[in-house]
Protein backbone atom coordinates (compact mmCIF):
# COMPACT_ATOMS: atom_id res chain seq x y z
CA UNK A 1 0.00 0.00 0.00
CA UNK A 2 1.17 3.22 -0.77
CA UNK A 3 0.82 6.15 1.87
CA UNK A 4 1.44 10.09 1.95
CA UNK A 5 -0.09 11.70 -1.57
CA UNK A 6 -0.94 7.91 -3.21
CA UNK A 7 -3.85 6.45 -1.62
CA UNK A 8 -5.38 2.44 -1.86
CA UNK A 9 -9.36 1.69 -1.67
CA UNK A 10 -10.04 -0.82 0.24
CA UNK A 11 -14.04 -1.94 0.11
CA UNK A 12 -15.39 1.71 0.63
CA UNK A 13 -12.44 3.04 2.10
CA UNK A 14 -9.61 5.12 0.79
CA UNK A 15 -6.91 4.85 2.67
CA UNK A 16 -3.97 7.86 2.88
CA UNK A 17 -1.57 9.12 5.27
CA UNK A 18 -0.05 7.67 8.34
CA UNK A 19 -1.06 8.95 11.35
CA UNK A 20 0.61 7.25 14.32
CA UNK A 21 2.55 4.08 14.60
CA UNK A 22 2.88 1.64 16.77
CA UNK A 23 4.21 -1.88 17.14
CA UNK A 24 0.96 -3.94 15.91
CA UNK A 25 -0.32 -1.47 13.93
CA UNK A 26 -0.76 1.76 12.00
CA UNK A 27 -3.11 4.58 12.07
CA UNK A 28 -3.99 5.95 8.84
CA UNK A 29 -6.22 8.98 8.00
CA UNK A 30 -9.14 7.35 5.21
CA UNK A 31 -12.25 8.73 3.58
CA UNK A 32 -15.50 7.04 3.63
CA UNK A 33 -16.45 6.44 -0.10
CA UNK A 34 -20.69 6.38 -0.01
CA UNK A 35 -23.05 6.70 -2.30
CA UNK A 36 -24.44 9.80 -4.32
CA UNK A 37 -21.04 11.42 -3.28
CA UNK A 38 -21.02 11.02 0.58
CA UNK A 39 -18.04 10.98 1.89
CA UNK A 40 -16.92 11.13 5.46
CA UNK A 41 -12.95 11.34 6.69
CA UNK A 42 -12.31 8.66 9.40
CA UNK A 43 -9.18 7.13 11.42
CA UNK A 44 -8.22 3.71 9.96
CA UNK A 45 -6.40 1.34 11.88
CA UNK A 46 -4.20 -1.13 9.72
CA UNK A 47 -3.23 -4.31 11.56
CA UNK A 48 0.64 -4.86 10.20
CA UNK A 49 0.57 -7.73 7.76
CA UNK A 50 2.81 -9.86 9.37
CA UNK A 51 -0.02 -10.14 12.34
CA UNK A 52 -2.84 -10.29 10.15
CA UNK A 53 -1.28 -13.75 9.70
CA UNK A 54 -1.14 -15.07 13.21
CA UNK A 55 -4.57 -16.22 14.50
CA UNK A 56 -3.85 -15.08 18.06
CA UNK A 57 -3.30 -11.50 16.87
CA UNK A 58 -6.34 -11.36 14.43
CA UNK A 59 -8.11 -12.60 17.01
CA UNK A 60 -7.64 -9.96 19.77
CA UNK A 61 -7.37 -7.48 16.78
CA UNK A 62 -11.47 -8.37 16.00
CA UNK A 63 -11.85 -8.33 19.82
CA UNK A 64 -10.94 -4.85 20.31
CA UNK A 65 -13.48 -3.99 17.47
CA UNK A 66 -16.06 -6.55 19.33
CA UNK A 67 -15.38 -4.32 22.54
CA UNK A 68 -15.35 -1.15 21.50
CA UNK A 69 -18.71 -1.03 19.64
CA UNK A 70 -20.72 -2.17 23.09
CA UNK A 71 -19.01 1.53 24.48
CA UNK A 72 -21.27 4.14 23.77
CA UNK A 73 -19.87 7.74 25.40
CA UNK A 74 -18.03 10.87 24.45
CA UNK A 75 -15.07 10.13 26.31
CA UNK A 76 -14.50 7.26 24.04
CA UNK A 77 -13.17 7.17 20.21
CA UNK A 78 -16.50 4.84 18.61
CA UNK A 79 -15.46 2.03 15.98
CA UNK A 80 -17.62 2.81 12.80
CA UNK A 81 -16.19 -1.08 10.83
CA UNK A 82 -14.06 -3.30 10.39
CA UNK A 83 -12.60 -4.25 7.33
CA UNK A 84 -11.16 -7.58 6.47
CA UNK A 85 -9.56 -8.05 2.69
CA UNK A 86 -6.53 -9.82 1.07
CA UNK A 87 -5.53 -10.75 3.73
CA UNK A 88 -5.20 -7.53 6.00
CA UNK A 89 -7.02 -6.43 8.70
CA UNK A 90 -8.46 -2.94 9.20
CA UNK A 91 -10.45 -0.99 11.86
CA UNK A 92 -12.11 1.90 11.11
CA UNK A 93 -12.28 4.62 13.83
CA UNK A 94 -13.99 8.24 13.99
CA UNK A 95 -11.40 10.67 12.91
CA UNK A 96 -9.84 13.29 15.69
CA UNK A 97 -9.25 16.38 14.98
CA UNK A 98 -6.56 17.13 18.26
CA UNK A 99 -3.60 15.39 19.52
CA UNK A 100 -2.46 12.54 21.95
CA UNK A 101 -1.90 13.68 25.46
CA UNK A 102 1.87 12.20 25.70
CA UNK A 103 2.55 14.75 22.99
CA UNK A 104 0.94 17.80 24.12
CA UNK A 105 2.51 16.84 27.20
CA UNK A 106 5.65 16.64 25.54
CA UNK A 107 5.16 19.83 23.08
CA UNK A 108 4.48 21.85 26.61
CA UNK A 109 8.51 20.72 27.75
CA UNK A 110 9.48 21.42 24.92
CA UNK A 111 8.62 25.19 25.01
CA UNK A 112 9.38 25.27 28.87
CA UNK A 113 6.16 25.51 30.42
CA UNK A 114 3.55 22.76 32.29
CA UNK A 115 0.14 22.15 31.19
CA UNK A 116 -1.85 24.29 33.98
CA UNK A 117 -3.67 22.48 36.80
CA UNK A 118 -7.23 23.07 35.80
CA UNK A 119 -6.96 22.12 32.10
CA UNK A 120 -5.18 18.54 33.39
CA UNK A 121 -8.09 17.64 35.21
CA UNK A 122 -10.41 18.61 32.72
CA UNK A 123 -8.27 16.34 30.34
CA UNK A 124 -8.17 13.50 33.26
CA UNK A 125 -11.37 13.88 34.19
CA UNK A 126 -12.72 13.09 30.98
CA UNK A 127 -10.42 10.11 30.54
CA UNK A 128 -11.96 8.48 33.29
CA UNK A 129 -15.75 9.04 32.36
CA UNK A 130 -14.81 7.17 29.14
CA UNK A 131 -13.05 4.33 31.61
CA UNK A 132 -16.49 4.24 33.42
CA UNK A 133 -17.81 3.99 30.78
CA UNK A 134 -16.32 0.81 29.39
CA UNK A 135 -16.10 -0.96 32.71
CA UNK A 136 -20.20 -0.57 32.74
CA UNK A 137 -20.21 -1.74 29.13
CA UNK A 138 -22.86 -4.92 28.93
CA UNK A 139 -23.12 -7.47 25.47
CA UNK A 140 -26.28 -7.66 23.48
CA UNK A 141 -28.06 -10.17 26.45
CA UNK A 142 -27.30 -7.13 29.19
CA UNK A 143 -24.50 -9.23 30.99
CA UNK A 144 -21.64 -6.77 32.22
CA UNK A 145 -18.75 -7.35 29.80
CA UNK A 146 -16.47 -6.56 32.89
CA UNK A 147 -13.66 -5.13 30.56
CA UNK A 148 -10.25 -3.45 31.83
CA UNK A 149 -8.27 -1.47 29.32
CA UNK A 150 -4.88 -2.45 30.98
CA UNK A 151 -3.03 -0.29 29.06
CA UNK A 152 -4.47 3.61 30.04
CA UNK A 153 -1.44 5.88 29.22
CA UNK A 154 -1.17 9.57 28.07
CA UNK A 155 -0.22 7.36 24.20
CA UNK A 156 -3.90 6.26 24.54
CA UNK A 157 -5.36 9.41 25.14
CA UNK A 158 -6.78 11.79 22.39
CA UNK A 159 -7.56 15.68 23.46
CA UNK A 160 -9.42 17.41 20.59
CA UNK A 161 -9.81 20.80 19.67
CA UNK A 162 -12.78 20.83 20.77
CA UNK A 163 -11.31 20.12 24.08
CA UNK A 164 -12.67 16.79 24.62
CA UNK A 165 -10.71 14.06 26.09
CA UNK A 166 -11.14 10.40 24.01
CA UNK A 167 -9.55 7.07 25.24
CA UNK A 168 -8.87 4.77 22.45
CA UNK A 169 -6.56 1.73 21.92
CA UNK A 170 -8.86 -1.08 23.79
CA UNK A 171 -6.17 -4.01 21.86
CA UNK A 172 -5.24 -5.78 25.15
CA UNK A 173 -8.05 -5.09 27.57
CA UNK A 174 -9.56 -7.69 29.61
CA UNK A 175 -13.69 -9.07 29.20
CA UNK A 176 -15.28 -11.58 30.36
CA UNK A 177 -16.42 -12.50 27.03
CA UNK A 178 -13.25 -12.05 24.71
CA UNK A 179 -12.31 -14.93 22.09
CA UNK A 180 -9.06 -13.73 22.63
CA UNK A 181 -7.15 -15.21 26.23
CA UNK A 182 -4.09 -14.12 27.61
CA UNK A 183 -1.65 -16.91 27.79
CA UNK A 184 -0.66 -17.49 31.38
CA UNK A 185 1.51 -14.98 33.60
CA UNK A 186 1.86 -12.99 30.20
CA UNK A 187 2.02 -9.58 31.32
CA UNK A 188 0.59 -6.71 29.06
CA UNK A 189 0.74 -2.65 29.24
CA UNK A 190 3.37 -0.13 29.74
CA UNK A 191 5.54 -1.06 32.73
CA UNK A 192 5.70 2.92 33.85
CA UNK A 193 1.42 2.63 34.49
CA UNK A 194 1.07 -0.53 35.45
CA UNK A 195 -0.36 -1.34 38.73
CA UNK A 196 1.40 -3.59 41.09
CA UNK A 197 -0.94 -6.60 40.83
CA UNK A 198 -1.07 -6.17 37.20
CA UNK A 199 2.47 -6.96 37.34
CA UNK A 200 2.07 -9.96 39.78
CA UNK A 201 -0.55 -11.06 36.59
CA UNK A 202 -2.98 -11.25 39.48
CA UNK A 203 -7.11 -10.78 39.16
CA UNK A 204 -7.46 -7.30 37.12
CA UNK A 205 -9.95 -5.34 38.06
CA UNK A 206 -10.89 -1.51 37.20
CA UNK A 207 -8.90 -0.17 39.70
CA UNK A 208 -6.16 -1.28 37.36
CA UNK A 209 -7.17 1.23 35.10
CA UNK A 210 -7.77 3.70 37.82
CA UNK A 211 -4.35 3.16 39.40
CA UNK A 212 -3.19 4.03 36.05
CA UNK A 213 -5.06 6.97 35.38
CA UNK A 214 -3.38 8.42 38.84
CA UNK A 215 -0.28 7.89 37.18
CA UNK A 216 -1.23 9.71 33.80
CA UNK A 217 -3.01 12.24 36.18
CA UNK A 218 0.30 13.03 38.04
CA UNK A 219 2.65 12.79 34.86
CA UNK A 220 -0.09 15.77 33.24
CA UNK A 221 0.55 17.91 36.51
CA UNK A 222 4.67 18.10 36.43
CA UNK A 223 5.28 17.55 32.70
CA UNK A 224 7.53 14.46 34.36
CA UNK A 225 7.48 10.70 34.35
CA UNK A 226 6.52 9.27 37.46
CA UNK A 227 8.53 6.04 37.27
CA UNK A 228 11.15 6.78 34.69
CA UNK A 229 14.75 4.69 34.59
CA UNK A 230 16.95 3.22 31.94
CA UNK A 231 15.59 -0.44 32.84
CA UNK A 232 12.71 -2.56 33.00
CA UNK A 233 14.17 -4.13 36.15
CA UNK A 234 14.54 -0.41 37.90
CA UNK A 235 10.93 0.08 36.57
CA UNK A 236 9.28 -2.29 37.95
CA UNK A 237 11.26 -1.94 41.45
CA UNK A 238 9.76 1.79 41.44
CA UNK A 239 6.73 0.53 41.13
CA UNK A 240 6.79 -1.84 43.42
CA UNK A 241 8.74 0.18 46.63
CA UNK A 242 9.62 3.28 45.40
CA UNK A 243 8.64 6.23 47.02
CA UNK A 244 5.97 8.33 45.54
CA UNK A 245 5.81 11.95 46.26
CA UNK A 246 2.90 14.09 45.56
CA UNK A 247 2.58 16.79 42.40
CA UNK A 248 3.34 19.81 44.37
CA UNK A 249 6.49 18.57 45.54
CA UNK A 250 7.93 19.03 41.80
CA UNK A 251 5.07 22.05 40.36
CA UNK A 252 4.68 24.67 43.22
CA UNK A 253 1.02 25.79 43.15
CA UNK A 254 -0.64 22.70 42.81
CA UNK A 255 -3.59 23.16 45.46
CA UNK A 256 -3.36 20.21 48.67
CA UNK A 257 -6.68 18.72 47.76
CA UNK A 258 -5.74 17.38 44.70
CA UNK A 259 -2.58 16.51 45.94
CA UNK A 260 -4.38 14.27 47.95
CA UNK A 261 -6.89 12.95 45.26
CA UNK A 262 -3.79 12.35 43.35
CA UNK A 263 -1.94 10.01 46.19
CA UNK A 264 -5.02 8.01 46.65
CA UNK A 265 -5.46 7.22 43.46
CA UNK A 266 -1.78 5.83 43.37
CA UNK A 267 -2.38 4.07 46.72
CA UNK A 268 -0.22 0.13 46.18
CA UNK A 269 -3.51 -1.10 48.03
CA UNK A 270 -6.66 -1.76 45.67
CA UNK A 271 -9.06 -1.09 48.42
CA UNK A 272 -7.66 2.41 49.54
CA UNK A 273 -8.32 3.78 45.65
CA UNK A 274 -11.46 4.98 43.89
CA UNK A 275 -13.97 2.31 43.35
CA UNK A 276 -15.23 3.48 39.68
CA UNK A 277 -13.89 5.91 37.18
CA UNK A 278 -16.71 8.19 38.04
CA UNK A 279 -15.98 8.79 41.24
CA UNK A 280 -12.48 9.44 40.68
CA UNK A 281 -13.52 12.28 37.99
CA UNK A 282 -16.17 14.03 40.00
CA UNK A 283 -13.58 14.07 42.82
CA UNK A 284 -11.37 16.07 40.55
CA UNK A 285 -14.57 18.08 38.81
CA UNK A 286 -14.96 19.37 42.28
CA UNK A 287 -11.84 21.32 41.93
CA UNK A 288 -13.09 23.61 39.02
CA UNK A 289 -11.65 22.34 36.02
CA UNK A 290 -11.20 24.40 32.76
CA UNK A 291 -14.20 24.43 30.23
CA UNK A 292 -13.99 22.49 26.89
CA UNK A 293 -13.54 26.28 24.83
CA UNK A 294 -10.16 26.65 27.23
CA UNK A 295 -8.79 22.86 26.58
CA UNK A 296 -9.46 23.28 22.88
CA UNK A 297 -7.01 26.54 22.92
CA UNK A 298 -4.78 25.12 24.46
CA UNK A 299 -4.73 22.36 22.91
CA UNK A 300 -4.65 24.15 19.96
CA UNK A 301 -1.78 26.60 20.79
CA UNK A 302 0.66 23.57 22.43
CA UNK A 303 0.14 21.81 18.93
CA UNK A 304 0.17 24.46 16.43
CA UNK A 305 2.40 23.41 14.14
CA UNK A 306 1.29 19.30 13.91
CA UNK A 307 -2.54 20.03 14.20
CA UNK A 308 -1.62 22.57 11.03
CA UNK A 309 0.11 20.33 8.77
CA UNK A 310 -2.55 18.00 9.70
CA UNK A 311 -5.57 19.79 9.15
CA UNK A 312 -4.01 20.79 5.46
CA UNK A 313 -3.65 16.85 4.58
CA UNK A 314 -6.84 16.60 5.53
CA UNK A 315 -8.26 19.56 3.67
CA UNK A 316 -6.33 18.07 0.78
CA UNK A 317 -7.75 14.90 0.78
CA UNK A 318 -11.14 16.36 1.08
CA UNK A 319 -10.76 18.11 -1.93
CA UNK A 320 -8.90 15.67 -3.89
CA UNK A 321 -6.03 18.52 -4.55
CA UNK A 322 -2.83 17.89 -4.39
CA UNK A 323 -2.20 14.67 -6.14
CA UNK A 324 -4.42 12.73 -3.45
CA UNK A 325 -6.09 10.43 -5.47
CA UNK A 326 -6.57 7.16 -4.27
CA UNK A 327 -5.52 3.96 -5.87
CA UNK A 328 -8.09 1.92 -7.89
CA UNK A 329 -8.51 -1.31 -5.40
CA UNK A 330 -8.08 -4.56 -7.39
CA UNK A 331 -11.18 -5.98 -9.16
CA UNK A 332 -12.26 -8.56 -7.17
CA UNK A 333 -12.66 -5.76 -4.01
CA UNK A 334 -13.98 -2.98 -5.79
CA UNK A 335 -17.86 -1.72 -4.30
CA UNK A 336 -20.47 -1.65 -7.33
CA UNK A 337 -20.93 1.92 -8.19
CA UNK A 338 -23.75 3.89 -7.67
CA UNK A 339 -25.17 5.16 -11.14
CA UNK A 340 -25.95 8.88 -11.82
CA UNK A 341 -29.31 9.69 -11.45
CA UNK A 342 -30.94 9.42 -14.86
CA UNK A 343 -32.08 12.56 -16.62
CA UNK A 344 -35.25 14.23 -17.96
CA UNK A 345 -34.50 12.39 -21.25
CA UNK A 346 -33.91 8.87 -20.06
CA UNK A 347 -37.81 7.17 -20.16
CA UNK A 348 -36.12 3.71 -19.87
CA UNK A 349 -34.34 3.25 -16.90
CA UNK A 350 -35.87 4.85 -13.80
CA UNK A 351 -33.57 3.74 -9.84
CA UNK A 352 -36.12 4.52 -7.32
CA UNK A 353 -33.51 5.40 -4.67
CA UNK A 354 -31.87 7.70 -8.02
CA UNK A 355 -34.54 10.48 -8.75
CA UNK A 356 -35.48 13.70 -6.69
CA UNK A 357 -39.02 14.35 -6.76
CA UNK A 358 -38.78 16.85 -9.36
CA UNK A 359 -37.23 14.43 -11.55
CA UNK A 360 -40.06 11.83 -11.10
CA UNK A 361 -42.33 14.19 -11.82
CA UNK A 362 -40.71 14.96 -14.83
CA UNK A 363 -39.99 11.65 -15.67
CA UNK A 364 -43.12 10.02 -15.32
CA UNK A 365 -44.97 11.64 -18.22
CA UNK A 366 -42.47 10.35 -20.22
CA UNK A 367 -42.72 6.56 -18.59
CA UNK A 368 -46.60 6.48 -18.27
CA UNK A 369 -47.47 3.03 -19.99
CA UNK A 370 -51.01 3.69 -22.62
CA UNK A 371 -53.97 3.21 -20.38
CA UNK A 372 -56.29 0.30 -21.34
CA UNK A 373 -59.37 0.52 -23.43
CA UNK A 374 -62.13 -0.40 -20.87
CA UNK A 375 -60.51 2.61 -18.60
CA UNK A 376 -61.36 4.95 -21.73
CA UNK A 377 -65.07 3.61 -21.57
CA UNK A 378 -65.16 3.82 -18.35
CA UNK A 379 -64.34 7.61 -18.56
CA UNK A 380 -66.70 8.29 -20.98
CA UNK A 381 -69.46 6.47 -19.46
CA UNK A 382 -69.13 8.38 -16.08
CA UNK A 383 -68.66 11.53 -17.88
CA UNK A 384 -72.01 11.22 -20.07
CA UNK A 385 -73.86 9.78 -16.44
CA UNK A 386 -72.78 13.54 -14.96
CA UNK A 387 -74.15 15.41 -17.46
CA UNK A 388 -77.55 13.79 -17.87
CA UNK A 389 -77.55 13.46 -13.47
CA UNK A 390 -76.90 16.96 -13.69
CA UNK A 391 -79.89 17.28 -16.50
CA UNK A 392 -82.20 15.56 -14.17
CA UNK A 393 -82.20 17.68 -11.67
CA UNK A 394 -82.24 21.11 -13.56
CA UNK A 395 -84.46 20.22 -16.75
CA UNK A 396 -88.11 20.64 -16.87
CA UNK A 397 -90.22 17.72 -16.43
CA UNK A 398 -90.87 15.75 -20.03
CA UNK A 399 -87.35 17.01 -21.55
CA UNK A 400 -85.18 14.54 -23.90
CA UNK A 401 -81.90 14.56 -22.55
CA UNK A 402 -80.32 14.60 -25.92
CA UNK A 403 -82.36 18.12 -25.94
CA UNK A 404 -80.81 19.32 -22.89
CA UNK A 405 -77.58 18.04 -23.50
CA UNK A 406 -77.65 20.44 -26.55
CA UNK A 407 -78.75 23.32 -24.51
CA UNK A 408 -76.19 22.84 -22.20
CA UNK A 409 -73.14 22.40 -24.16
CA UNK A 410 -72.17 23.55 -28.03
CA UNK A 411 -71.49 20.54 -28.84
CA UNK A 412 -73.91 18.04 -29.13
CA UNK A 413 -74.35 14.81 -26.52
CA UNK A 414 -73.54 11.91 -29.33
CA UNK A 415 -70.29 13.95 -30.69
CA UNK A 416 -68.57 15.58 -27.83
CA UNK A 417 -65.42 14.25 -26.10
CA UNK A 418 -64.25 15.16 -22.86
CA UNK A 419 -60.92 15.10 -20.75
CA UNK A 420 -60.18 13.75 -17.64
CA UNK A 421 -57.34 12.63 -15.30
CA UNK A 422 -56.96 8.80 -13.52
CA UNK A 423 -54.95 9.09 -10.36
CA UNK A 424 -55.07 5.49 -9.30
CA UNK A 425 -58.11 2.81 -10.46
CA UNK A 426 -58.69 -0.52 -8.34
CA UNK A 427 -57.86 -3.45 -10.67
CA UNK A 428 -61.19 -5.37 -11.47
CA UNK A 429 -60.88 -9.65 -10.62
CA UNK A 430 -60.32 -10.03 -14.31
CA UNK A 431 -57.67 -7.48 -15.07
CA UNK A 432 -54.27 -6.43 -13.59
CA UNK A 433 -54.20 -3.08 -14.01
CA UNK A 434 -51.23 -0.79 -13.13
CA UNK A 435 -52.03 2.48 -11.63
CA UNK A 436 -52.33 5.76 -14.23
CA UNK A 437 -51.23 9.26 -14.39
CA UNK A 438 -52.78 9.78 -17.96
CA UNK A 439 -55.41 12.13 -19.81
CA UNK A 440 -57.61 9.81 -22.06
CA UNK A 441 -60.43 11.19 -24.39
CA UNK A 442 -63.45 8.79 -24.72
CA UNK A 443 -64.41 8.26 -28.49
CA UNK A 444 -67.27 9.37 -30.13
CA UNK A 445 -68.84 5.81 -30.21
CA UNK A 446 -68.43 5.55 -26.10
CA UNK A 447 -70.22 9.02 -25.66
CA UNK A 448 -72.82 8.19 -27.85
CA UNK A 449 -73.52 4.45 -26.45
CA UNK A 450 -73.75 5.86 -22.88
CA UNK A 451 -76.12 8.71 -23.84
CA UNK A 452 -78.39 6.13 -25.41
CA UNK A 453 -78.63 4.11 -22.09
CA UNK A 454 -79.38 6.71 -19.68
CA UNK A 455 -82.40 7.90 -22.34
CA UNK A 456 -83.49 4.38 -22.37
CA UNK A 457 -84.47 4.81 -18.34
CA UNK A 458 -87.92 5.14 -17.40
CA UNK A 459 -87.53 7.86 -14.58
CA UNK A 460 -84.38 10.21 -13.38
CA UNK A 461 -82.98 8.42 -10.70
CA UNK A 462 -78.95 8.20 -9.37
CA UNK A 463 -76.74 7.31 -12.09
CA UNK A 464 -73.85 4.72 -11.37
CA UNK A 465 -70.27 5.87 -10.00
CA UNK A 466 -66.93 3.98 -10.99
CA UNK A 467 -65.85 1.72 -8.18
CA UNK A 468 -63.85 3.68 -5.39
CA UNK A 469 -60.26 3.34 -5.62
CA UNK A 470 -58.77 1.22 -3.15
CA UNK A 471 -55.05 3.35 -2.21
CA UNK A 472 -52.48 0.42 -1.63
CA UNK A 473 -49.67 2.95 -2.69
CA UNK A 474 -48.76 5.99 -4.42
CA UNK A 475 -48.22 6.56 -8.14
CA UNK A 476 -44.71 7.93 -7.16
CA UNK A 477 -43.63 5.02 -5.60
CA UNK A 478 -41.65 3.27 -8.33
CA UNK A 479 -39.82 0.66 -6.10
CA UNK A 480 -43.78 -0.98 -5.22
CA UNK A 481 -46.60 -2.45 -6.39
CA UNK A 482 -49.62 0.26 -6.98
Amino acid sequence: MADGASGRVIGRYAIFDVLAAGGMATVHVGRLLGPVGFARTVAIKRLHPQYARDPEFVSMFLDEARMCARIRHPNVVPTLDVVATQGELFLVMEYVQGESLAQLVRGAAKRGRVMPWKVAIAIVAGMLQGLHAAHEAKDERGFPLGLVHRDVSPHNVLVGVDGMARVVDFGIAKASGRLHTTREGAVKGKLGYMAPEQMAAENVTRQADLYAGAVVLWETLTGTRLFDADTEAVVLAKVLTGEVKPPSSVVPGIPPELDAIVMKGLSRKVSSRYETGREFATALEKLGPSPLGEVGDWVEETAEETLGSRARLVTDIENGSGGLTPMPAPESDRQTEVPEPPSTAQSGSIRPTALSDAQIETALPVARPKPPKWIIVAIGAGLAASVLGAWAITAPSGAEPSTAASATSPVPAATATATATVTEVAPTPSVSAPAVVASAAPTADAAASSSAEAASSSAPKRWGKLPTPTHTSSPFNLGGRN
